[in-house]
Parts: structure tokens; sequence; C-alpha cells
């Protein structure tokens, strides 16, 4: 199915969704560079810059994406919690 036959009441992904996870890469591509930035011009040792902007890549990549999934969109109402179901109280 093409873009034209596509229904346009249909609900998608808006283009701000769709980036969104391009904008995780950037900027934890961005943390990654400044630090091995950072340690490179601090020791010389490019090697040692290579592994800690590799090491920062990841971490902020991880921490970012799970701090994403915790945020709810606006409009979107949190499930309300059943007073049926057992609590842990």
């Amino acid at each position: 199915m093409t873009d034209s036959e596509r229904d346009p009441a249909s609900t998608g992904p808006t283009r701000s969704d769709r980036m969104r996870p391009v904008e995780l890469l950037v900027l934890a591509a961005t943390f990654g560079i400044f630090t091995g930035l950072v340690v490179g011009l601090a020791t010389r040792e490019w090697l040692l810059a290579l592994i800690f902007f590799g090491v920062v890549f990841i971490v902020a990549l991880v921490v970012l994406a799970m701090l994403s999934l915790a945020v709810v969109p606006s409009g979107e109402k949190l499930p309300q919690q059943d007073d049926d179901a057992p609590s842990a109280h």
C-alpha cells in the first residue's frame, strides 16, 4: 500500500515520532564524541579515547532509551489501578 492509497484519517506515527530514535542516537553519539575527545586530548592515547567513546556511547544510549520509555506522551492517561486486584500490602 502506497502513501496515496492510505486513508488520510488513519492514525500513524507522526514525523517527530519517527525521528525520535535518530535524536537519541545523535545525542548518545555527541556524548561519546565529547568524552572521546576529552580523553584523547588529555592522554594522547587515541586507542583509549576510542574505547571511552564506545563505552560512553553505549551507556548513554541505554540510559536515554530507558528514560524515553518512562515518559508518558501528552494526551495519554496512565492506566488506572483495578480496585479488585490483590495488593501487596
